[in-house]
């Protein structure tokens, strides 16, 4: 982790974010008090379709009249 003042900061911002995307934690400091972290954005996407399977079953009766509501039908 790399602390550094924001007055270093706005000078060397761009190499800051470079550091940042190539995974550095970056800490801007102020009188002395963090005040900001720079960290990479993740551009890592996980599959959405087909990710909960196995996850989910239904039953063979799931369609099938409850017993509470024979009485109704």
């Amino acid at each position: 982790m790399q602390e550094i003042t924001l007055t270093e900061a706005s000078k060397q911002l761009p190499e800051l974010i470079e550091a940042a995307m190539s995974g550095e934690e970056i800490v801007i400091t102020k009188d002395n008090q963090p005040v900001v972290k720079l960290t990479p954005v993740s551009t890592e996407r996980r599959s959405l379709f087909g990710s909960a399977k196995g996850l989910i079953t239904i039953s063979d009766d799931f369609d099938e009249p409850l017993e509470d509501f024979k009485d109704y039908m």
